[in-house]
C-alpha cells in the first residue's frame, strides 16, 4: 500500500494557522491540553496529540476538508464549536456524549483541527 505523506513548510503552516484563528476565534496552541482534560483521545485519533489513538469516532485529521461534521452539519466553524460543545442537538441518538467542554474551549478544539 501507497501512503502519501504532505509535509508543510513552516509558512504553510503558519498560514493554516492564522487561518484556522481567523475561523474560529481560538487558539490552536491552547488545544493540546484541553484534548487531554476531557479525554478526546480516547475516542479519535487527533493528529499531533500523544496517545490520542482512538478507534470510536473518526479519525480528526483533515476535517478542514470534510463536507460535514457527525455526517449532518455541514462544516463550518459555528457548527464545529457547537457539535464539540453539544453534538445532540444536530444528532440526538449519536455515539459522542455531551463533552462538558464550554464554547470557549471548543473554539481552540476546532481551531487546533482546522488547522490540522
Amino acid at each position: 500500500m501507497l501512503v502519501a505523506v504532505i509535509v508543510y513548510s513552516a509558512k504553510e503552516r503558519s498560514k493554516h494557522q492564522a487561518m484556522a484563528m481567523a475561523m474560529t476565534g481560538g487558539d490552536p496552541a491552547l488545544a493540546p491540553p484541553i484534548f487531554r482534560r476531557y479525554g478526546c483521545g480516547g475516542c479519535h485519533t487527533i493528529p499531533g496529540i500523544p496517545g490520542a489513538d482512538g478507534k470510536v469516532g473518526p479519525p480528526l485529521q483533515g476535517l478542514s476538508q470534510r463536507v460535514y461534521i457527525g455526517g449532518v452539519a455541514n462544516n463550518s466553524a459555528e457548527n464545529l464549536v457547537a457539535w464539540i460543545v453539544m453534538p445532540q442537538q444536530f444528532s440526538p441518538n449519536c455515539a459522542m456524549p455531551a463533552t462538558g467542554v464550554s464554547a470557549a474551549e471548543a473554539r481552540h478544539l476546532a481551531a487546533y483541527l482546522y488547522a490540522h
